[in-house]
């Protein structure tokens, strides 16, 4: 099979095809992999979307519904799909991704689900179903290869080969003792070159990273990523074994994390779909623009408050938009490292003194070079030496104030519990706005007047 990116060209083809018939379209969607078909499922209907899975072996279909963007709602795809159709496509899916779709429908639509799955099937997806979905618990599969800690190599190789039926593919085998108590883990090439009367016991891992079944997905993911490991096993408060998550589950939840984090600095709600219409994008962002508008009035007062300065001195109005321009930008720099650090770490009070320090420093020096090209430009045009000073000390005063507030205001926020990538642009954006006209009239008020 060949594998590329669907293109403008794919889509028109695969749509000519579903107006043909099915053993047509059959055979174009076998050109396909199934993240491409679902890739082409965001732009054709519910009703092409279900002739599609319909149309594809059980295999096929049930990976290109877990390959579907949560956006696209494969939720609804599955429930309107045939109950005996659906019922092989989840049951063929893995417990946590069947588990992250039937979690976005409505209770009663869930028991509908789950009471055509068999009972096991059924039983594995309600308890995951109790988690968050933003915990370890809420991510992680069932399905892993365990093996006691007691057991002969021969018996461990008998018990993974029984195991591994029921799993598609697996990187780690995990090691409990007679009470499902977590040991550790153990290599299959540990495994396999070590002697024939060699025990688990002593090939095990003990000192390895584990997770709570609520652990924070972010922190799941730090992790994985931190030890460069493939799977990381869940346990409870007991440490009894419970599941595992896998490092292509962390790949969905960093991506998830920075497209919220980047929505949220810019002041977009998380529930905004990026695929969403014009009508839940003005829902999402109404809100923040008028709490912003709001915000605005505070510069607007400090710009009245010296508007006899601004009628002597018109020529400060043309500078006004500078200041304030280059501090939001220096402050969004400062946030946008600010939280992405935040989000990487968890810093200690001497660390987040540092990071303060560090964009007071950059905002010094940012701010004293640019105002030194701006004061360079005062004198050039407006042949004016201490117009000229006044730009630059505004300039220099409020991009360290950019900085600061940049890097504080997120840190403050979280400090106090609040999300410190919702609140902050709107924040520092008043904070520069009202110091940077603050610094510029006041200052020309005392020293060119």
């Amino acid at each position: 099979m060949q594998f590329f990116d669907l293109d403008r060209t794919d889509v028109s083809k695969i749509k000519k095809a579903l107006a043909g018939n099915d053993e047509h379209l059959k055979v174009v969607l076998e050109e396909y992999h199934a993240s491409e078909i679902a890739i082409l499922f965001e732009s054709i209907n519910q009703q092409d979307r279900q002739r599609i899975v319909n149309l594809l072996p059980v295999e096929i279909a049930s990976e290109v519904i877990s390959e579907m963007h949560e956006e696209a709602h494969p939720e609804e795809l599955l429930l309107k799909l045939h109950p005996e159709k659906r019922a092989e496509i989840v049951e063929e899916l893995d417990y946590d991704d069947a588990t992250d779709i039937i979690s976005q429908l409505e209770e009663h639509e869930q028991k509908e689900i789950l009471s055509d799955l068999s009972e096991d099937d059924a039983s594995n997806i309600r308890e995951l179903l109790r988690y968050d979905e933003d915990s370890a618990g809420g991510l992680m599969n069932t399905q892993f290869i365990k093996v006691n800690v007691n057991l002969m190599k021969k018996d461990a190789i008998e018990e993974i080969i029984r195991q591994s039926e029921e799993i598609e593919e697996f990187y780690t085998v995990f090691v409990v003792d007679d009470h499902n108590i977590f040991r550790g883990i153990v290599s299959l090439k540990d495994i396999i070159k070590s002697k024939t009367n060699v025990k688990i016991t002593e090939l095990v891992r003990p000192d390895v990273v584990w997770v709570h079944t609520d652990t924070d997905q972010e922190e799941v993911a730090r992790l994985i990523s931190q030890y460069n490991i493939t799977s990381i096993p869940v346990v409870d408060q007991d440490m009894h074994l419970l599941g595992r998550v896998t490092f292509d589950d962390v790949i969905d939840v960093l991506e998830d994390e920075n497209t919220e984090d980047i929505l949220k600095i810019s002041g977009v709600s998380e529930d905004e779909e990026l695929s969403g219409n014009w009508i839940d994008a003005v829902k999402s962002r109404l809100p923040w623009l008028v709490i912003n508008l709001a915000t605005a009035f505070l510069a607007s007062a400090v710009v009245r408050f010296f508007e006899p300065t601004l009628a002597k001195i018109a020529v400060l109005s043309a500078y006004m938009t500078i200041i304030a321009g280059m501090g939001g930008n220096a402050a969004t720099q400062a946030l946008a490292v600010t939280v992405r650090r935040i989000s990487l770490y968890d810093l200690t009070d001497q660390q987040s003194y540092r990071t303060v320090l560090k964009e007071f420093t950059v905002g010094l020096i940012n701010g004293a070079a640019t105002g030194l090209i701006v004061l360079v430009f005062a004198l050039f045009f407006d042949s004016n030496p201490m117009l000229g000073l006044v730009i630059f000390l505004a300039m220099t005063g409020n991009l360290i104030i950019a900085g600061i507030t940049g890097a504080g205001i997120p840190l403050l926020l979280k400090r106090v519990g609040i999300d410190p990538a919702i609140a902050s642009s709107i924040i520092i954006t008043t904070f520069t706005d009202v110091f940077g006209f603050f610094l510029l009239l006041g200052l020309a008020s005392k020293l060119l007047l």
